[in-house]
């Protein structure tokens, strides 16, 4: 059996580690270099770092921080942020990353996730998916964010029963897009994970949105990572458990010292599921 993976967050902004509610109300939460070299120290199972202003600012994923944060971590790091063409992947993995998360310029041109999977192997390109519940009225009013001539238009289209939308620039912008097709969708391109971020549960500290986490988890053959919501070690069990998700991820208990990733591993091993210990 596979082991369940324990993931801390590394959300930066202007080289700062924040940390905040729904994608909102930062506060700094430390120096990134230390952060990654105290998680790697602590048994961490992997690190994931993202810049998250990188593509609402339309600038590129800030690679010398990447260059030192990689120095300090011998355990798979993930990058995301601002990468928009296959050349921004070559160059966050030149710059230490194992896997690179695309999140926005995947949802504008999906063809980015089959020429990086191509480039690199689809084990290196994780698809970051930030989704929201859809709000009572449908579709959101940024429904025509994809262009005429998108491929997956018509398929990846809200519909009456879809119950979560996918938000692309740092969470800023809806697109009208079902989060569980959209799933489904870059697995089919080319994606080997998927990192999922539920906005409504995001820093609330309440639980990750197991309904959520567990229908991606079904749609889709390659690993979810759970994102948005713990608040402690049960809900870091609920997400590999009940959500069905392969990794949970956390920043807020983490960073802040609530708790230490060696008991969130201990917390469940002793409820047998397994864990690298």
């Amino acid at each position: 059996m596979l082991t369940k993976r324990i993931i801390p967050c590394l959300d930066v902004d202007a080289g700062r580690v924040v940390k905040g509610v729904s994608f909102v109300d930062l506060r700094d939460a430390g120096d990134p270099v230390e952060l990654a070299a105290f998680y790697d120290g602590e048994g961490a199972d992997e690190l994931v770092f993202l810049d998250i202003t990188a593509s609402s600012d339309g600038r590129d994923t800030m690679a010398h921080v990447v260059e030192r944060v990689s120095e300090q971590v011998f355990i798979p790091l993930t990058v995301g942020g601002g990468v928009r063409r296959v050349a921004d992947v070559r160059r966050l993995l030149e710059a230490g990353a194992d896997k690179v998360s695309i999140n926005t310029a995947a949802v504008l041109e999906p063809r980015l996730i089959a020429e990086a999977s191509a480039a690199f192997g689809s084990q290196c390109i994780v698809l970051a998916i930030d989704a929201r519940s859809v709000r009572d009225g449908g579709p959101s009013a940024a429904s025509d964010l994809l262009a005429p001539n998108h491929p997956g238009r018509a398929e990846l289209a809200l519909n009456p029963v879809s119950r979560w939308e996918v938000y692309v620039h740092g969470g800023r912008t809806p697109t009208g897009v079902d989060a569980v097709a959209w799933a489904r969708y870059g697995a089919g391109l080319g994606a080997g994970e998927m990192l999922l971020t539920s906005m409504d549960a995001d820093g609330r500290l309440d639980g990750f949105d197991l309904d959520l986490t567990k229908a991606v988890a079904q749609a889709v053959p390659v690993p979810v990572i759970a994102s948005g919501g713990a608040g402690g070690n049960e809900h870091m069990y609920e997400a590999v458990t009940a959500g069905q998700a392969d990794a949970a991820l956390a920043a807020t208990i983490y960073h802040y010292g609530s708790i230490r990733v060696a008991e969130t591993k201990r917390y469940l091993a002793d409820r047998g599921v397994p864990v690298r210990l």
